[in-house]
């Protein structure tokens, strides 16, 4: 065998963005990848019929996608919904690719261009295998030696705030943090903007070498059902996963809510978490602390942080008790076993970010972090009173004007609800519509809670992609006119379009003592019409709005009380 050295996986001249792998690796023989394999139980690695393959053969990368591969790399050629990866195996080979495995397909594919020479390997059941090979490959998760202590929050809301508030806390304890999110990547450097709410697997276990090569000691990740679904998460083991909530999105998908739960309940297996904490708010969160209680194959830890919960404080490990607001936030106690009593508070308007506030202290708690600690921390740094992108975004006070990423039922209906200001006469406008190419059955439920919830509904368009945009509003206004007539409801409701006329009409709408709320879209810069992506930013456009309208912004600024 070749004797290992230590090379760089990229060069300068081909890394134009920050890096999303560590500098250096190991090399790794394609012989000892299939020893791997083979110790999974996965199937092997063999030579496309007529090819020669030097098992000896090093690598140092991996990639799925031709435009990214690096020199040294195995390019793993997938089928696609549109393309088969090796349609562009040329591509790969050009870029340095060492080696490319594929499936029959792909290998007749590959036959008919000239690769110069580039090894073929074939093997079954390929998209299983490319998290085990690029955790092997970028030594992401070593079984010795220092790591990042790794968190990761699913769940249908939350999963973008708690992971935030998870950083934000261990940065408070004094520890070096990463992420991995709907937002931003981030390793130590220079933030990555995030194409997915979890990259595809050579990225996350890129990102989680790179993390381990520059030192940090922990990093937060959001875990999408589309992540597990796609094996985007495969080979990631967590030490701390947690649950927020189950509601209804991405049916598109999983075709029912039991398949949506099942395909979350995977991540609380013992091949991906070594510990476990469950919000049991719902009955999803119920069931599945309740399996994880059965099985005890996964240590679970639950919480409970509605005001009257459905199972009661004395059932859960952690309960939220106390709680009183405190300028646009709350304060709260979290109170746990044998007498544990945590006094917290979160400067982020709504009850759900309570909740987000307490799962994010427990699953540091789960980590081996003492209470006494934590609470010396919080009263330090306030860690849970931190803007996060998008979500209850402050832009403007008076009226208060607010962007939030709720595209869904129950976080469109939770956020409407936290910015109503009891006993005024102040009135809620809310903007937002509803995504083209998704869950549509989702739409006139979004309506309805609008017309039920606010006193100006102004229904737009949000990312209609290749659906017709006027259709999908119909959807909505649906839904918000018919609860509006069965429930005698005063709320005004507004078709208006495209999205920045529709904020310019809320802000004209809007007096100083009034709530405008932008919801659907949150962080994102981009809006996808008809494939064509056009650069919006709900948070740019209310800002210029207010502004035409005489009314102060909140540049830069976080909700604090």
């Amino acid at each position: 065998m070749k004797p290992e050295k230590f090379l760089p996986s990229t060069t300068p001249s081909r890394r134009s963005a920050p890096p999303m792998r560590p500098e250096v690796v190991r090399p790794l023989p394609l012989g000892r990848l299939n020893a791997v394999l083979q110790q999974l139980g996965l199937p092997p690695m063999v030579p496309a019929p007529g090819a020669a393959v030097d098992w000896e053969l090093t690598v140092t990368g991996l990639s799925i996608d031709s435009r990214a591969v690096e020199p040294g790399d195995l390019y793993v050629a997938l089928p696609g919904a549109r393309a088969h990866g090796a349609q562009f195996a040329a591509v790969a080979a050009a870029a340095g690719a060492a080696a490319m495995l594929t499936d029959e397909d792909g290998a007749r594919l590959a036959a008919a261009q000239d690769l110069g020479g580039l090894p073929v390997l074939l093997a079954r059941n390929l998209r299983a295998l490319v998290g085990p090979l690029s955790a092997a490959v970028f030594d992401s998760q070593p079984g010795q030696g220092p790591r990042p202590v790794l968190f990761g929050v699913t769940g249908t809301n939350g999963k973008t705030t708690t992971t935030y508030f998870v950083n934000s806390l261990l940065r408070a304890l004094g520890r070096t943090t990463g992420l991995i999110g709907t937002i931003e990547i981030l390793a130590g450097g220079e933030p990555v903007p995030s194409a997915l709410t979890t990259p595809e697997s050579p990225q996350v276990h890129g990102i989680l070498a790179l993390m381990r090569e520059r030192g940090l000691d922990a990093a937060a990740m959001e875990v999408s059902s589309h992540a597990v679904s796609y094996r985007r998460v495969d080979g990631v083991v967590y030490d701390v996963a947690g649950f927020t909530n189950l509601t209804q999105d991405h049916l598109d998908l999983h075709g029912s809510m039991d398949e949506y739960f099942e395909t979350k309940a995977e991540l609380f297996t013992p091949a991906r978490a070594r510990r476990a904490v469950v919000c049991v708010d719902d009955a999803w969160g119920r069931t599945l602390a309740a399996r994880l209680d059965e099985g005890g194959a996964v240590p679970v830890l639950t919480l409970s942080t509605a005001a009257q919960p459905a199972t009661g404080p004395e059932t859960a490990d952690w309960s939220v008790q106390a709680l009183v607001r405190d300028g646009l936030g709350h304060r709260f106690e979290l109170h746990g076993p044998e007498g544990a009593r945590l006094r917290l508070r979160t400067g982020l308007p709504g009850t759900f970010n309570v909740a987000n506030a307490a799962l994010a202290a427990v699953m540091v708690l789960a980590s081996g972090v003492e209470p006494r600690v934590l609470q010396q921390a919080c009263d330090a740094h306030d860690p849970f009173t931190i803007e996060v992108p998008g979500r209850m975004q402050l832009v403007g006070r008076r009226p208060a004007a607010i962007v939030d990423f709720a595209h869904n039922p129950d976080a469109l209906e939770r956020t409407i609800s936290s910015v109503r200001t009891p006993g005024t006469d102040a009135r809620v406008i809310v903007v937002f519509g509803a995504t083209g190419e998704r869950d549509a059955g989702k739409r006139p439920l979004m309506g309805a809670i609008a017309a039920r919830l606010a006193d100006v509904v102004v229904v737009t368009d949000d990312d209609p992609h290749g659906e017709d945009p006027a259709a999908i509003r119909r959807e909505v206004m649906a839904g918000a006119l018919a609860a509006r007539q069965q429930e005698q409801l005063a709320t005004e409701i507004l078709e208006v379009f495209p999205r920045a006329a529709a904020i310019e009409r809320a802000v004209a709408l809007a007096g100083p003592a009034d709530t405008v709320l932008v919801a659907g879209r949150g962080h994102e810069v981009w809006q996808d019409v008809n494939g064509e992506n056009l650069a919006f930013d709900d948070r740019v456009e209310l800002r210029e709005a207010l502004r035409r309208h005489g009314f102060e912004v909140a540049e830069g600024d976080t909700v604090k009380s």
